[in-house]
């Protein structure tokens, strides 16, 4: 039975997808309108430097532009807030629950990692200290030998 929602697999792509063409859009959009500001600019510059320009014209043009470009680096400081409330939000609901995640995990580990030492290393190595110890003693009395290398390596034959 096909409930029409769709897996969760393609939710993701679609999404990135519309995001991508949407930064596209944005990124054409920022290219025209610097293509239309250097028109305007080139035409400006034309005419302002026509014999019959006076300086009072210049000023003016020179007030023009001067708003304009204040304009801009308004609307370049309004993207930039909203870039940085996006980073903002971004940090505070999808890094930060990944991060708390795995610092529980981490201490998880550390405890589990503990528990495994204090239970089942740390007794195996007081089981191999005392058997190596009474071997050796076994050995120094005489009461026992040691597998030799040669032995070893004729058995294995």
């Amino acid at each position: 039975m096909d409930s029409g929602i769709p897996p969760q697999s393609e939710k993701p792509a679609k999404s990135s997808a519309e995001e991508l063409r949407r930064q596209r859009q944005i990124v054409y959009g920022i290219i025209i309108a610097f293509m239309v500001l250097l028109a305007l600019t080139i035409t400006a510059i034309y005419f302002l430097l026509q014999p019959s320009t006076d300086t009072a014209r210049i000023r003016d043009v020179f007030i023009i532009f001067m708003a304009l470009e204040s304009l801009l680096l308004g609307l370049v400081l309004v993207i930039l807030i909203v870039q940085l409330s996006r980073l903002i939000n971004l940090l505070q609901n999808e890094i930060k629950p990944i991060l708390e995640s795995t610092n529980q995990t981490v201490s998880t580990l550390r405890g589990t990692t503990a528990f495994l030492s204090d239970n089942m290393v740390q007794p195996v190595i007081k089981v191999n200290e005392y058997v190596a110890g009474v071997q050796q003693a076994l050995k120094t009395v005489g009461l026992y030998r040691g597998r030799s290398k040669k032995r070893n390596a004729k058995e294995s034959e």
